[in-house]
C-alpha cells in the first residue's frame, strides 16, 4: 500500500497553519515552513526551510521528498526572507517529480477568496513589502503593492494548479478553508478522520477576523 503523503500548494495566509494543525491532530507528522535540522536527522541545530529541503532532494536525487522522509505532510513550502525567494508550489517540474516518485501523494491547495487573501497578506507583518522586493513567479520585483496586483497573481496561481492537475480529482483538492464543509471535504479526500478543524494563526487585523492563517 502506497504511503499517504500530503503536500499543500496553497499560498501563504491561505490557511496553511490551520491545515497543518488539522493534520497533526489526525496523527500525521507535519513539516510547516521551517523545521529544526535535527528533525530530519541531520544533527544540524539550525532551522531548515522546507522549500530548501524540497529543492535539495529534487536536484540531488530527482525526488523532492528525499530529504523529508520523516514527514507525512507539508503544510507550507514557500518562504521569502532577505534575498531568498523560494516557491515550490509554483514549480511544475518539482510537482511532477513528486507525482512520479510517490504514488500515494495527495495535493491540497488551501485557498480563500482572492481579495480577502490579498488583504491578509497586506496586514501580516511586512509581507507586502517583501512581496514587492522579491522576484516571485508571476509577481516580478516592483509588483504586488496594490490589491489588484496581488489578486491577479493569486488568481493566476490557482488557475495554474487547475491546469496542472486537470480532471485528476483523485490526486488534487482545491480547499476553501472557510467552507462549512472544509473538514469533511479534506477527510474524504485523504481517507482519514480529522478530529479537529478550526482557526490557527489568525490574522491580527480585526477586519480580517474571518480568515484563517
Amino acid at each position: 500500500m502506497s504511503r499517504l503523503r500530503v503536500i499543500n500548494l496553497g499560498l501563504p495566509k491561505s490557511g496553511t497553519t490551520t491545515l497543518g494543525e488539522a493534520l497533526k491532530r489526525a496523527g500525521l507528522s507535519v513539516a510547516d515552513h521551517r523545521i529544526p535540522g535535527a528533525e530530519i536527522g541531520s544533527g544540524d541545530r539550525r532551522r531548515r526551510f522546507v522549500g530548501d529541503l524540497l529543492y535539495a532532494g529534487y536536484f540531488r536525487t530527482g525526488d523532492p521528498l528525499a530529504e523529508l522522509d520523516a514527514f507525512d505532510a507539508i503544510a507550507e513550502c514557500s518562504y521569502l526572507t532577505g534575498p531568498r525567494s523560494v516557491w515550490p508550489q509554483m514549480d511544475f517540474g518539482l510537482i511532477e517529480a513528486i507525482r512520479t516518485h510517490h504514488d500515494g501523494v495527495r495535493f491540497v491547495a488551501t485557498h480563500r477568496r482572492p481579495k480577502l487573501l490579498a488583504r491578509s497578506m497586506l496586514a501580516w507583518s511586512n509581507m507586502n513589502d517583501r512581496l514587492q522586493r522579491a522576484q516571485i513567479p508571476g509577481l516580478p520585483n516592483g509588483y504586488g503593492e496594490t490589491t489588484l496586483e496581488r489578486v491577479t497573481w493569486i488568481k493566476a496561481h490557482y488557475a495554474h494548479l487547475r491546469r496542472i492537475f486537470g480532471a485528476r480529482s483523485e490526486q488534487f483538492l482545491m480547499l476553501d478553508v472557510a467552507a462549512e464543509d472544509a473538514r469533511e471535504q479534506l477527510a474524504d479526500f485523504l481517507g482519514i478522520a480529522l478530529p479537529w478543524w478550526g482557526r490557527a494563526n489568525p490574522n491580527p487585523d480585526p477586519s480580517l477576523a474571518g480568515g484563517k492563517g
